[in-house]
């Protein structure tokens, strides 16, 4: 899929969740957290990482996780928990794009197979406003952190990152 095509799908998405967004469009080479956040003078506490998580034994169990840009996702503990496997680690860019459709630099939580589980760190709800991706590197979308919960299935967790 296209990623207008995609960032497309996230948009109607949003607005089908009636969720309040900006789009903010970027140069793609500046998508990587890090680097978004320097360019365009953001912080990495008000961006979120969407980060997909693939089992590594057994049946395939995926899971998307959202972390603030500075910390650093628990995959070794609270997300196996979460996911009931015994070892998981970060999906390939391979494997993330086949399962969402997004390239690393553009992942989101929305617009994800409706049978994906979605897990949000507790402490983005600290945050006045969260930066998350579009689904394409030449976007990011602004939302407030607290309609992450509408996202059906959504769950904040507290301990999500490090």
């Amino acid at each position: 899929m296209a990623s207008a095509d995609i960032e497309a799908q996230v948009v109607s998405t949003l607005n089908g969740l009636s969720i309040p967004h900006e789009l903010i469009r970027i140069d793609p080479d500046f998508a990587d957290t890090a680097e978004f956040c320097e360019k365009y003078g953001y912080t990495l506490e008000g961006s979120g990482n969407t980060i997909i998580v693939a089992s590594k034994r057994g049946a395939k169990k995926y899971c998307a996780c959202i972390v603030q840009g500075s910390a650093r996702l628990d995959v070794n503990k609270t997300v196996k928990r979460l996911m009931g496997v015994s070892r998981a680690s970060f999906a390939s860019a391979e494997e993330t794009m086949e399962l969402t459709g997004m390239m690393i630099g553009g992942v989101t939580a929305f617009a994800l197979p409706e049978d994906l589980p979605v897990y949000a760190d507790e402490k983005l709800l600290a945050q006045e406003y969260v930066i998350l991706g579009s689904g394409s590197r030449s976007s990011k979308i602004k939302i407030a952190p607290e309609d992450i919960g509408k996202i059906p299935g959504a769950q904040f967790i507290d301990g999500l990152s490090m």
